[in-house]
């Protein structure tokens, strides 16, 4: 079974890659990216793994796009991505390949064989949250490529696209890169009460500290514990879309999952109401903020 060569084949002109909102004449220089709540798993992805989709999800940040729900409504720009995170990874390198995982893996392929690669978790994810295996067998580096195409090639433009648009109105565009971490890490991390936030700016190096101080203050008056680059300092998003010089800046926001949901049965919890009203009001009134400041 591990030998098995699989046939995956996706119909892309059927699928749904990603979806947007308010990025049409922007009202604010403030982009918010979900590149890891998607739900939809391909028919042909499925009968190719071993993984059932609960277990799938769970590689997923659950909720994110809904606990922002608000943040559209007040007519900030937001694009999020629909296909399931286990499929494609929009937060790594492309080169991000573990070449263990095809049957035809090219010869002298440039690939960067990192720590994400190594933990299973490339730009293909190879394992689930229990490090099981996903697939039933070996992939097809041709399909694999299709893939990247036709969806983290599709995202990657169009991020690209409204974060030029927002620089072309205002000057600068920050990107907030939105997801959720395990209530597990955080604990491990901080054994006091855990980390509720989490704000990466590649230790000050993705925009000014006035925007992530700003940003962590609306947390912290809610009483929630916001650290800064620990567990997380930035992933590609936050690195990738960093450009200083062009006024491009990035932060990535991560979110306790157990405050907002039950992370082994994937449904809202008790709170996911007023999380959600907490996060989106922080992110409005850093989108209100960024329209008053002189960058």
């Amino acid at each position: 079974m591990e030998n098995t060569k699989l046939k995956i084949k996706i119909d892309y002109k059927n699928t749904k890659i990603f979806s947007e909102f308010n990025a049409e004449n922007p009202r604010f220089p403030l982009l918010l990216s979900v590149p890891h709540s998607g739900q939809v798993f391909p028919d042909d992805f499925i009968k190719s793994v071993r993984s059932d989709i609960p277990t799938l999800r769970r590689n997923e940040d659950i909720f994110v796009d809904k606990l922002l729900q608000k943040t559209i409504d007040a007519q900030i720009p937001f694009i999020k991505m629909e296909l399931a995170r286990a499929f494609v990874d929009l937060n790594r390198d492309k080169l991000e390949l573990d070449p263990s995982m095809y049957y035809n893996y090219p010869q002298n392929r440039e690939l960067m064989f990192d720590k994400h690669c190594r933990a299973g978790l490339g730009v293909i994810h190879r394992i689930n949250y229990k490090r099981e295996n996903i697939y039933k067998g070996l992939l097809d580096y041709n399909e694999v490529q299709e893939r990247l195409k036709n969806v983290y090639d599709v995202y990657h433009k169009r991020l690209q696209q409204i974060i030029d648009s927002i620089l072309k109105k205002f000057g600068f565009c920050l990107v907030l890169d939105c997801h959720s971490m395990p209530s597990k890490i955080c604990s491990i991390i901080d054994d006091r009460s855990g980390i509720d936030i989490c704000l990466g700016n590649l230790f000050s190096q993705s925009c000014p500290q006035e925007i992530s101080d700003f940003l962590a203050g609306q947390f912290w008056d809610k009483n929630y514990n916001v650290d800064f680059n620990c567990p997380y300092s930035g992933a590609f998003i936050t690195f990738n879309y960093c450009q200083p010089r062009r006024k491009m800046y990035t932060l990535q926001l991560e979110i306790n999952r157990a405050l907002y949901a039950n992370e082994d049965n994937l449904i809202p919890n008790e709170n996911f109401s007023s999380m959600a009203d907490d996060v989106s009001n922080a992110v409005i009134e850093l989108a209100n903020h960024l329209l008053r400041i002189n960058i």
